[in-house]
């Protein structure tokens, strides 16, 4: 059996481009030791959060459309496009939080590993396991900060908006969110 924890197949949907053809990307201890790899990884996952007032506004327009074409569903056009980009965010960050987890588990076991003797040497592609350790680490920290950002962007044009109690992730995220305000 692998040290490592399983390797998560992930697709890349948080690139939300208009086709949302999704590519399959096999996160691996290599993707997680190969910093810039899994730097342009969140960075690709990160691109709904960085345009999540973009995403609100074309989510009401496309609702707007469904209605006025009698398809829309249950609620007002602003509820269901909100209830949409909320599942699209949660979606989103339980891929990115995967992600997370699972290097932070193969980085604490490359520490575990490597033990506690020799941190002067060069992982793969030159950098030391413990800059990689930490880096993987912070972006714990970094997570929490960009769900914070989308979350308040998302709560100033969805201000009626609940999200379901039925998801325990998106429950918490939104609890912690809005314990801010």
């Amino acid at each position: 059996m692998s040290p490592f924890p399983r390797m998560p197949t992930l697709g890349s949907l948080a690139m939300q481009s208009p086709s949302q053809t999704s590519q399959l990307v096999h996160v691996s201890p290599a993707t997680c030791h190969n910093l810039s790899l899994f730097k342009e990884l969140l960075k690709e996952y990160r691109k709904l959060d960085d345009a999540v007032t973009m995403r609100i506004n074309r989510t009401n327009a496309q609702f707007r459309d469904r209605d006025r074409l009698g398809t829309s569903g249950k609620g007002s056009v602003q509820e269901q496009a909100c209830a949409y980009l909320w599942q699209e965010l949660v979606d989103n960050w339980k891929r990115r939080a995967e992600i997370i987890e699972y290097c932070v588990k193969v980085m604490n076991e490359t520490q575990t590993q490597v033990g506690k003797s020799d941190h002067t040497g060069k992982g793969t592609h030159g950098v030391s396991d413990d800059v990689k350790y930490r880096q993987v680490h912070n972006e714990i920290a970094i997570e929490k900060i960009i769900r914070q950002r989308s979350l308040d962007a998302f709560v100033s044009r969805c201000q009626y908006f609940e999200p379901p109690l039925s998801d325990e992730d998106a429950r918490r995220w939104w609890n912690e969110g809005r314990k801010r305000h």
